[in-house]
């Protein structure tokens, strides 16, 4: 198997266990921490808006690359494994969904980053 192909198929198993996360966050056979977990890292996957965003070389795609397979890797560790595999099973029946909540989590992040270097940077009166 090339490296391009490899790479889709991670690609795409990376996206069908974050609709599978999504699902397992609402349900209630899902212990409470690994519900939590799924949902953080679902909702911040599925989220429109990046932590860093993708246009700032090299460092924009970390977060596609690294931080959200360790994530995944951490939540789907947490859920038991016949419950994964049925989630895996409805997410690849399963339109994607976009997280309205990761949305608000970003921009509430990025709004008080900003206010934050305006603090510190606006020229104080004297």
């Amino acid at each position: 198997m090339s490296f391009l192909a490899s790479a889709k198929q991670w690609a795409r198993t990376i996206k069908r266990d974050v609709v599978a996360l999504w699902i397992a966050a609402r349900d209630p056979r899902v212990p409470w921490y690994a519900k939590a977990t799924a949902g953080v890292v679902a909702a911040y996957a599925l989220s429109p808006i990046d932590l860093i965003p993708d246009f700032i070389p090299i460092i924009g795609y970390l977060d596609d690359l690294i931080i959200v397979p360790l994530g995944i890797m951490a939540a789907v560790r947490m859920i038991p494994v016949a419950l994964m595999e049925e989630f895996r099973e409805k997410a690849t029946s399963q339109a994607k969904p976009v997280s309205k909540a990761g949305l608000a989590f970003m921009t509430l992040v990025w709004i008080l980053a900003a206010t934050l270097l305006m603090w510190m940077f606006w020229p104080k009166a004297a």
